[in-house]
């Protein structure tokens, strides 16, 4: 398989998650599909979990095992391990540092007395603030998702490069159309937090290259380049990083109840990640 073609067919392979971003734009008023279409997404995350700490371990183990039989030293498993720790401590409090230190919009109550004309605009000023606060929050929320997620993808671009460069066309292209059904349903994971916002298509846009372009990228890179380290620092952080959001979507559900149907569609979710990884496990990947 050529590098054009590798790279062209791994764009593909990305960009089939904005198949599901366009659910963003509908107009979900019950707030029972809110919950079930933001818990499916965390299924959805719990599969990417799963998988991406999957690999990372096996990349470690292999380490392990090479230095258990004498083929490498010490400290090649020792600094495997040691990124790995970083790798997913960068995911999750690195990303929780980070959205403590953005500025919070205002939350300063109307001051008492006065017209009530004068109140009526504070009040309405303050509700307009929340609102606006509110719809920041998750539409942070669903970019720090497509970052975790874009970061997973340039783990799997990366296998796609390898497998074509090493003249495995077999494999490799079982693992374009197995991460193409994958990253169809990351869109869900995406835009499941935002609830009743609905961005703009730019916006939608901007994420789904986000999340989906560095599966392209990657295929680029492995096709060149073969580092293994590079490969489980991607998926240390990717890890990490679903399961900071894991937390944060999860939390904010919480409160509009449902907590049945919340649960049987996490369970869904993550079943949809299994079924789609399938087709890269029958491949041989």
């Amino acid at each position: 398989m050529s590098f054009a073609e590798t790279a062209l067919l791994g764009a593909l392979a990305g960009f089939t998650i904005y198949l599901g971003l366009p659910f963003a734009r509908m107009e979900i008023v019950s707030v029972r599909m809110r919950v079930a279409l933001s818990m499916f997404a965390v299924g959805v995350l719990a599969f990417l979990f799963v998988d991406v700490l999957e690999h990372a371990f096996e990349i470690v183990e292999h380490a392990v095992e090479s230095f258990k039989d004498g083929h490498d030293g010490f400290g090649r498993p020792l600094g495997l391990t040691v990124m790995l720790g970083v790798g997913f401590a960068a995911g999750t409090a690195g990303l929780a540092t980070l959205q403590r230190a953005r500025p919070k919009g205002p939350t300063r109550p109307p001051v008492a007395g006065g017209s009530t004309d004068v109140l009526d605009a504070e009040t309405a000023a303050r509700l307009g603030a929340e609102r606006d606060a509110a719809r920041g929050r998750a539409l942070q929320t669903s970019l720090v998702i497509a970052i975790a997620i874009g970061i997973h993808n340039f783990a799997e671009g990366l296998a796609i490069g390898v497998s074509a460069s090493t003249g495995e066309i077999g494999l490799a292209t079982v693992l374009i159309i197995g991460f193409a059904l994958h990253n169809a349903t990351e869109g869900f994971g995406i835009v499941g937090p935002l609830g009743d916002v609905r961005p703009s298509w730019r916006w939608l846009a901007a994420v789904g290259l986000i999340g989906g372009g560095p599966t392209f990228l990657g295929s680029i890179v492995g096709y060149n380049v073969t580092s293994e380290p590079l490969e489980l620092l991607f998926y240390a952080v990717a890890g990490g990083a679903i399961l900071y959001v894991i937390g944060e979507v999860w939390n904010g559900m919480r409160r509009f109840g449902h907590r049945e149907l919340g649960l049987w569609l996490v369970s869904a979710g993550f079943m949809v990640g299994i079924v789609t990884d399938l087709v890269v496990a029958y491949g041989g990947g």
